[in-house]
């Protein structure tokens, strides 16, 4: 896709989410969509290229009125900062490095959403399972056994 049409996409998913396309906005759309999950410090890096003199406050206002209007995720492991993703809209998991602190996506894991019943709902109408699964991941492991 090149950079008009991913533009125009991006503008179009701002206005259908009821927000008003501006700059920022527009780059930090950019700077997060399929590149994993970035931190505001990472999504300030990869946007102060576009947009000079942009400050981390101004990242985290953006980052804040994308995740509410359901563009982006804000997902928050144990003894880490926020991190964004682009990928919303479907219950996936995440599984977190205990060593290097690198962030995988894991689909949901058995069947329908929310995938997982708590053994009491304490009367509330689930609709998501949010589950962060830690352990090694693949660099890690070869390192440790090298």
């Amino acid at each position: 896709m090149d950079t008009e049409t991913h533009r125009d996409d991006a503008a179009g998913r701002l206005r259908a989410a009821g927000l008003k396309v501006t700059a920022p906005r527009l780059a930090v759309l950019d700077a997060v969509s399929g590149h994993g999950h970035l931190d505001a410090d990472a999504v300030l890096a990869r946007v102060t290229g576009t947009l000079p003199g942009t400050s981390l406050q101004s990242i985290y206002n953006v980052l804040g009125a994308l995740t509410d209007a359901g563009l982006l995720r804000r997902i928050e492991p144990a003894e880490s900062p926020a991190l964004y993703e682009s990928r919303t809209g479907d219950n996936h998991h995440h599984v977190v490095c205990t060593r290097c602190h690198a962030v995988a996506d894991v689909d949901c894991v058995v069947g329908e959403p929310p995938c997982l019943a708590p053994s009491d709902s304490a009367g509330f109408a689930i609709h998501t399972a949010e589950v962060t699964f830690w352990g090694l991941c693949a660099d890690c492991q070869r390192e440790l056994a090298g």
